[in-house]
């Protein structure tokens, strides 16, 4: 049987359980034990009684009016008769308690009292028929009652035992037993939700918890596969709606570098242009192909990480700091577009903000994971905007505050994660995609 994982709620089932267990076999054990407790007492009295009165009995039988007769027959160990003086007229009386026979010789009201922790003496005061007085005192050893106390304490703890492991099991077999139509039915809305949003539990009108349950879950991929939908409508406007005009920008920038009268510095410019709208648009492409088969895309592309970082380094302005780039020999399972995009605006952002130099490095980490550190100089981020500086519009400086969060989204999007590890100085940005 398997072990249910810590914090789990087949644990808490099952912990729940066997506390409950143990704490209620301990409290009968314990009340079993007082009742033994008494009951042993009860059964000592009753013995001594019957002895005392047994040999009472025999002596008023065999004695005369002036002499205590004692019968030898009831004379057993610890058994002693003494006359209204206190004299022993039959038995004896045991060698440890001697002294405590004589004390209680001359007692004339019937009582038990105990003798040392090991006896239990019964003085049994008695008058014949013939008007003679006499005193029987008789003795019980308490060790076989103690013993078999301490027998039952150990039966009932090893039951105790037994039972609470038992119910333990139980619980942790029940438990996973009814659970496991919930862990299936969340393994396959978890699949459903990556791979076919149109699948549907349909369990029809509800009868108990788990139809219930099912019907809830298929409201929920519902709403996921509407959001998801929707998403995927709006991207794919804005997509339609950017490429027009980018087509435009390229179209104009192109004819325009036909011309052979252009200066060199206006040449430059609209190559520049150019190159920014490709860029732009195979960005857009990308992105819109991602929100259509987001899962196909990312599984079945790969790219080199030196790659991404020199065409970025190409893109940006270096002219006032120095980046340098480490040994970056990494294949990532990441479209080349998609990596770009994740990157770019960390690089560009260190750029601008660094006082003189950006160092980026990677190491693959656990779970074939490039760790990518971007590293300036720069005064660093705002310690206040440091947890929300991935939120959309949020900025500790120039700009919109869509780049962050972009690229965040891009990275979870290939199975990464952007993250601010040191708001700085220096500011250290870490973005994690899988590894090739």
């Amino acid at each position: 049987m398997r072990v249910p994982r810590p914090g789990s709620f087949r644990q808490q089932i099952v912990i729940l359980t066997t506390t409950v267990t143990a704490f209620a076999m301990l409290l009968l054990t314990l009340v079993l034990q007082l009742l033994l407790t008494d009951l042993s007492s009860r059964d000592v009295e009753r013995v001594l009684e019957d002895r005392a009165d047994a040999v009472v009995s025999s002596v008023e039988t065999a004695s005369t009016d002036t002499q205590l007769v004692i019968p030898g027959q009831q004379l057993d160990a610890g058994v002693a008769v003494y006359d209204a003086s206190g004299t022993l007229v039959g038995g004896s009386a045991p060698e440890s308690l001697r002294e405590e026979y004589e004390k209680l010789s001359t007692h004339t009201v019937a009582s038990s009292t105990g003798a040392g922790e090991a006896n239990r003496v019964r003085v049994q005061p008695f008058r014949t028929s013939g008007g003679l007085d006499g005193v029987v005192i008789v003795t019980e050893r308490l060790a076989p009652y103690e013993e078999a106390e301490h027998y039952a304490l150990l039966v009932s703890l090893v039951t105790g035992l037994i039972t609470t492991a038992a119910a333990g099991l139980i619980a942790a077999w029940i438990s996973r037993r009814a659970l496991a139509p919930v862990a299936a039915m969340a393994r396959t809305a978890t699949d459903w939700s990556e791979h076919d949003l149109g699948r549907r539990f349909d369990p029809g009108p509800p009868t108990n918890e788990l139809s219930a349950l099912a019907g809830t879950l298929d409201t929920l991929l519902d709403r996921v596969a509407a959001a998801i939908r929707s998403e995927q409508r709006l991207t794919s406007e804005l997509a339609h709606e950017l490429r027009t005009p980018l087509t435009t920008v390229q179209g104009t920038a192109d004819l325009a570098l036909l011309r052979d009268e252009l200066t060199p510095e206006v040449r430059t410019d609209l190559t520049e242009i150019s190159a920014a709208a490709k860029r732009m648009s195979a960005t857009i492409t990308t992105l819109l192909e991602l929100a259509r088969n987001e899962a196909t895309l990312v599984e079945a592309a790969q790219c080199s990480l030196a790659q991404v970082v020199g065409e970025i380094v190409e893109t940006i302005n270096t002219d006032q700091v120095t980046v340098t780039v480490a040994d970056l020999d990494i294949r990532l399972a990441v479209p080349h577009d998609l990596a770009v995009r994740a990157l770019a605006p960390l690089l560009e952002n260190a750029a601008r903000l660094a006082t003189a130099s950006v160092l980026v490095s990677a190491t693959v980490g656990r779970g074939r994971t490039a760790d990518i550190a971007v590293v300036d100089d720069g005064p660093g981020v705002d310690i206040a905007l440091a947890d929300r500086i991935f939120e959309p519009g949020v900025t500790s400086g120039s700009g919109t505050g869509l780049g962050l969060a972009i690229a965040r989204r891009v990275a979870r999007t290939a199975g990464g994660e952007l993250t601010l590890e040191n708001p700085g100085p220096p500011t250290r940005f870490v973005l994690r995609l899988p590894v090739a």
